[in-house]
């Protein structure tokens, strides 16, 4: 019996090579495995090839593996792009439509199923995918009726005779491959654990963050990968009484985020890097106005249109520093499915509290990686709304304006909501004075520039650096952010197996940065290896100018548009010493 399992489906975009994994991934999910699973897409709608890796486990992952059990093959390129990740046991199981060829350098074995004839027999060719399903399911030895109650839900509204003959395919395909195994070549997964457990993506974490934290209304404009959050709030706010605005574009999408949150409404608006560079205008506006906004940036291969459906983690020096002039932001990265929603719920609350523009930063593969989730405690989840005034204002002095943007020592001024008595103020994106009246005098915009940056000085942030510590002197400490987590540890331990003594530091708030939390981990580590999906080495360079020690410091970096693999990241750092 085997503890974990990499499983893969590839095929043409558009044949159901998403709707494959999903079903087999979620009847194992209720079973009590762990996932972790990860799609490689094409940037267009039907036609390219695509996969889906999932890896299984009873215990929890947060990566894809580097190796491959199994691949199912609805097409030839499904083998030769993939074949190499087979190890000398897997399997491949292939189409007989196709007329599939296995490559002589392998030594996996090949298995020939008429997926497409299976299910035209029954009814439609569409059913392919079924019959995929259930001849994965003979190789793992699964009783087959774990998936009754998953192709219910999905083809359920389709009618019973629907779910039947897609759980007769599932059932052809068990038989059929079953019949050709032996007893040497199944792979049995260990028993899991039975519990109940989350599967989703991060997009969907971070809408149900959001939700959590009292968000109301979301503007968007459709783009690759940030969709899912918009889509899954279209139906979710309004039964809480908000809605969504699918907007003409990036920029009114910012736009009205920023207004709905000067009318006291929790309001963020998400897209990737492209719409982000559309947004940075606005967004400077918010800064200057001091106007609470959170933008959700989901990063993926850039520059330009660049690769939309590829990883990457390019976007770090745009966020901080990519608006004209200066303004107080906030970016946050959260690492896990699970720290997307936390952070999602915090954004809110660190907006309104410092009342500027937070930026929560994730990538492609936390995104729309799919990945097993502990069942989340909403308890955790609090409402803070800062220097938000309420009931009743004292008069102003000599009938003039509220001073909206009053000069206080932690650098937060009181607000208002708009029609609030004796809270009227000028709000304007040009220098003003604290009632908001523009002013160009040199003494106020220093007041004002000085009073504006006082409040990031001290972020209250809950966890600013994810810090698995094990050597209070390590040989290497290795740093990164996002999706990388999961890999990096798991790299950790093949490292520590070669007597190679390693910290592991994830920074969760990119900026302001915590250098006070980096810092010691540093000094006390020999080499800094700096982990990220970009050509530049952003992180490493910002860990420079913050933290110095730049002769420890060293960049490994992947910008291929794929994820990086444990071996990758193990083999890299080794290189060091």
């Amino acid at each position: 019996m085997i503890n974990q399992l990499s499983w893969k489906v590839g095929g043409q975009q558009g044949e159901g090579i998403e709707s494959t994994g999903e079903i087999f991934s979620i009847a194992l999910n209720r079973l009590g495995y762990y996932l972790y699973g990860y799609r490689h897409f094409s940037s267009r709608i039907k036609g390219g090839h695509t996969n889906n890796k999932i890896r299984v486990s009873t215990k929890q992952i947060r990566s894809i593996s580097d190796d491959l059990d199994i691949l199912v093959a609805f097409d030839q390129e499904t083998i030769d792009v993939n074949y190499k990740e087979l190890h000398d046991n897997g399997i491949i199981i292939a189409d007989e439509k196709f007329s599939p060829k296995c490559p002589e350098d392998t030594n996996a074995t090949m298995y020939v199923v008429p997926f497409t004839e299976m299910a035209t027999n029954l009814g439609t060719s569409l059913m392919k995918n079924m019959v995929a399903v259930g001849a994965s399911c003979a190789v793992l030895d699964l009783d087959i009726h774990v998936f009754e109650e998953v192709v219910q839900e999905i083809f359920g509204r389709k009618g019973q005779q629907v779910v039947d003959k897609n759980m007769e395919a599932i059932k052809a395909g068990f038989e059929f491959m079953r019949d050709k195994l032996t007893d040497n070549q199944t792979m049995v997964l260990e028993k899991a654990d039975g519990k109940k457990r989350m599967f989703m993506i991060g997009n969907d974490a971070i809408a149900m963050g959001a939700l959590a934290g009292g968000c109301r209304f979301m503007a968007a404009y459709p783009i690759t990968p940030a969709s899912e959050i918009m889509e899954y709030l279209i139906k979710k706010l309004p039964l809480v009484g908000g809605t969504v605005i699918q907007t003409e574009d990036e920029i009114a999408a910012c736009t009205m985020a920023i207004g709905a949150n000067y009318g006291g409404i929790r309001a963020l608006t998400a897209s990737a890097g492209p719409g982000l560079s559309l947004k940075m205008e606005a967004i400077g506006l918010a800064g200057m106005t001091e106007t609470p906004v959170v933008i959700v940036d989901t990063q993926r291969g850039g520059p330009s249109t660049g690769l939309p459906t590829k990883q990457e983690q390019s976007d770090l020096m745009a966020m901080i520093y990519g608006t004209h002039g200066e303004i107080p932001k906030i970016v946050i990265a959260p690492s896990t499915v699970e720290e997307a929603f936390y952070d999602a719920a915090e954004a809110f609350n660190l907006a309104e509290e410092y009342q500027c523009p937070v930026i929560v930063l994730s990538d492609l593969q936390l995104s729309l990686g799919k990945q097993t989730v502990e069942p989340l405690d909403y308890s955790k989840v609090e409402i803070h709304r800062g220097k938000l005034m309420s009931g009743e204002l004292p008069e102003v002095e000599n009938k003039d304006y509220f001073k909206r943007y009053e000069v206080t020592e932690d650098g937060v001024s009181p607000r208002v909501i708009p029609g609030m008595k004796n809270g009227i103020h000028h709000v304007t994106g040009v220098e003003h004075n604290e009632m908001g009246k523009p002013s160009e005098s040199a003494a106020n915009r220093k007041a004002q520039m000085d009073k504006r940056f006082r409040k990031i000085e001290n972020i209250k942030f809950n966890t600013p650096v994810y810090k698995n510590v094990q050597h209070e002197e390590a040989d290497l400490l290795i740093v990164g952010f996002n999706s990388t987590r999961g890999t990096i540890e798991e790299a950790i331990g093949r490292l520590e197996a070669d007597g190679i003594k390693v910290n592991h530091a994830h920074v969760r708030l990119i900026h302001p940065f915590p250098t006070d939390e980096i810092l010691p981990l540093v000094q006390s580590a020999k080499k800094v290896a700096v982990v990220e999906n970009n050509a530049t080495g952003q992180l490493a360079n910002i860990m420079k100018m913050n933290v110095g020690h730049a002769e420890k410091i060293v960049k490994v970096t992947k910008y291929d548009g794929n994820p990086f693999l444990p071996h990758e990241i193990h083999s890299r750092c080794k290189e060091l010493f």
